[in-house]
């Protein structure tokens, strides 16, 4: 992983970091770990937080060494709350976080991860920062936290595509890229990634509406006074739920995709439903 760096005592640093990830123990911050090494921890903490190392390097070394063995089917889109109990750590504030199930106190990591039927790697991976910490009250807080000017809140779906064209300049690629309702239901996500040629299966919201397969959008035609008129439906988009349906019940089939806990996780879908000419959030 630390092979990039050029200095001899950061690899050294970071392999002492990375053996403390992976003994055992609950808590990895920095004190539990240097006692389970029998090292000061400030050595850690002053690799971590002070050496200047470059992050992205070990990055993607460490990308492609999850490629090469996880063999990916599928890259996943998500995210994950980290919960706290102060307030400046970066990017902690109350928000929604789908780990805790609520509302709570807690940091949001985005990150993009390798999967197959068998294993999962992240990638890479982004802290979100709430608008809350562009504020001039949080300015504080920043300078304590080291957050640099140039960093400011940015929606979650804009940091995911901004992780994918850095693993594409790295020559990664999905083969297919998922993601649940938070970045499904997006227009500006789905647009992103067709604009980058990557293919997707997202998870979308019942209620948002889209074009049947047979719709044709008409072009009207152009009275000669002010801009050409654009392409419009002639008729109205339905909801996503009632495509579904329409299709009808034979058209569902089973999809079994894996052992939970207590026994296979399967549901029903529909996939011989028309294609969605459009659909709007």
């Amino acid at each position: 992983m630390f092979a990039p760096l050029v200095r001899r005592d950061q690899r050294q640093k970071g392999a002492l970091y990375l053996r403390g990830l992976l003994l055992e123990g609950r808590r990895k911050s920095m004190q539990p770990m240097a006692e389970r090494l029998g090292v000061d921890h400030q050595q850690l903490q002053q690799f971590m937080t002070s050496s200047t190392w470059p992050v992205e390097d070990v990055r993607t070394r460490l990308a492609w060494r999850a490629v090469a063995s996880v063999r990916p089917q599928a890259w996943v889109v998500d995210d994950t709350g980290f919960p706290k109990d102060g307030v400046f750590s970066p990017g902690v504030v109350r928000q929604y976080s789908g780990t805790l199930g609520k509302v709570g106190n807690c940091q949001i990591g985005v990150s993009i991860h390798a999967a197959s039927d068998t294993a999962s790697c992240p990638l890479s991976w982004r802290l979100f920062l709430p608008t809350a910490w562009d504020e001039p009250e949080a300015e504080a807080r920043r300078r304590a936290s080291r957050i640099p000017e140039t960093e400011r809140h940015r929606p979650k779906w804009q940091l995911a595509l901004a992780m994918l064209d850095d693993l594409a300049a790295t020559g990664l690629r999905p083969a297919v890229l998922v993601a649940d309702a938070g970045y499904g239901a997006n227009a500006d996500f789905r647009r992103g990634l067709d604009e980058r040629g990557h293919a997707w299966v997202l998870q979308v919201k019942g209620e948002m509406t889209a074009h049947g397969q047979d719709a044709v959008p008409h072009t009207p035609d152009h009275g000669g006074l002010g801009p050409r008129p654009l392409p419009r439906y002639r008729i109205r988009p339905a909801a996503l739920r009632e495509h579904v349906l329409a299709a009808g019940r034979s058209s569902g089939r089973a999809v079994t995709w894996r052992m939970g806990s207590k026994a296979a996780m399967n549901a029903h879908f529909v996939l011989s439903c028309p294609e969605f000419r459009r659909v709007r959030s």
